[in-house]
């Protein structure tokens, strides 16, 4: 929090050089994922070799979670962006002077590696900035601001892929990374708590019931709009509901700006009902799965357009939803374990995220059909509600009777 004093302006000087690092991180996730054809062209390979490349890079991004927020916890936020920064930068360039898939899977996961250090810096930047009624506001919006890496990398990546060929553009690609490390090491200010020992700080994060209430609440509210987003939305669309690719493409751009147009809405109100974060929780469980019972149970499985709006709308708030995740760590957890309690979340969202990526994948080999591949939702659905019930009531029972340092009140 901001000492009394201090330039209250300096605060939103960091953030800003932390949310630009991690809008160049997003650039670089999704540079792959704008040019698969021409990858798929310069490999020689097809799309499950492909589709390799990016598990890689998500897997080493999940892998990552907890080591890093130990690490951040231990370093500050400042060198786990520059050390992020760099690592992303090795990773494109050696992704630009690839030609064979050995090489180019090496540089991927580095990719992968620098990413999963940014997003944990950038928010612990937040929780030792800012006071703690603005913190889910802030937090929403470096998701937001994030986003417009996703942009970034589209059209200019396509555009310059064309024009110049690969490897001049994932190397301007890698030049982003130093930009990012260079407005780091210039604009960013670290505040580093008292060390613990690593193992001592996963413990005590896992230990604490609010840290897994933050879990389950990311990983019931992410994983349906990151399994639609990152690869079966658009097939199911197209393939699952006869869209025209165009019209599919148009649902998709409307889900990415419904959430970035919820995420502020959703901070706004877990800043200024903080009690009531659980209910948010629940609610954005039950809108989603209401949305997809009424698209997967439609007369002749091809839902009119207005059910499909409603489902992007649904979707739309998840990403925001599970941010909420994030919010509760910082809330039950002392500074000086954030971070890991900070991975200890994201990891926890990104496993039930990848899980229901690869459910989807074995049931459409199995029975052909989306309307059962996106029925093994509902489990994780309910499993998730349960366990976000079941916590709550611990970290209450626990905040009751030992309050954490955290200045912020256990959740309702």
């Amino acid at each position: 929090m901001v000492q009394k004093g201090e330039n209250s302006r300096k605060p939103l000087i960091y953030w800003t050089a932390g949310v630009l690092a991690y809008m160049v991180a997003v650039f670089h996730r999704q540079s792959l994922g704008v040019t698969g054809i021409d990858a798929a062209t310069r490999f020689g390979v097809g799309s499950a070799a492909l589709s390799t490349l990016a598990m890689l890079q998500l897997l080493v991004y999940a892998a990552m979670q907890i080591p890093v927020g130990v690490l951040v916890d231990r370093l500050g936020s400042k060198r786990m962006l520059l050390i992020g920064a760099a690592v992303m930068a090795l990773g494109q360039f050696l992704f630009a002077v690839s030609t064979g898939l050995a090489s180019a899977a090496a540089g991927r996961m580095l990719v992968g590696c620098g990413d999963a250090m940014t997003f944990i810096s950038v928010i612990r930047v937040v929780n030792v900035w800012f006071p703690p009624r603005r913190n889910p506001l802030i937090v929403q919006l470096t998701g937001l601001i994030g986003q417009f890496g996703a942009v970034v990398s589209a059209v200019p990546l396509i555009s310059s892929l064309h024009a110049y060929g690969w490897t001049p553009t994932f190397l301007w690609a890698a030049g982003l990374g130093v930009v990012a490390l260079a407005v780091v090491a210039a604009g960013l200010r670290d505040r580093r708590p008292e060390r613990l020992p690593a193992a001592s700080g996963v413990r005590a994060a896992w230990a604490e019931p609010g840290t897994r209430l933050g879990m389950w609440t990311h990983a019931a509210t992410q994983c349906s709009s990151a399994a639609f987003t990152i690869l079966w939305g658009y097939p199911f669309l197209v393939q699952g509901q006869g869209l025209s690719p165009r019209t599919a493409g148009v649902l998709m751009t409307a889900l990415t700006l419904l959430a970035m147009a919820c995420g502020p809405l959703l901070g706004y109100l877990a800043g200024r009902f903080p009690l009531r974060r659980s209910w948010m929780v629940l609610t954005v469980i039950g809108v989603t799965a209401g949305a997809w019972t009424l698209v997967l149970l439609w007369p002749g499985g091809h839902a009119p357009l207005w059910t499909l709006g409603l489902l992007m709308l649904a979707l739309a708030t998840n990403g925001p939803g599970s941010v909420i995740g994030f919010d509760y760590a910082r809330t039950f957890n002392p500074a000086e374990r954030i971070g890991v309690a900070t991975g200890i979340v994201n990891g926890g969202g990104f496993a039930a995220s990848m899980s229901l990526i690869a459910l989807v994948g074995v049931v459409m080999d199995l029975q052909g059909d989306f309307r059962w591949a996106f029925a093994v939702q509902y489990p994780i659905w309910l499993l998730g509600a349960v366990q976000v019930v079941r916590y709550r009531t611990r970290a209450r029972r626990r905040a009751a009777v030992h309050p954490t340092p955290a200045p912020a009140p256990a959740p309702a």
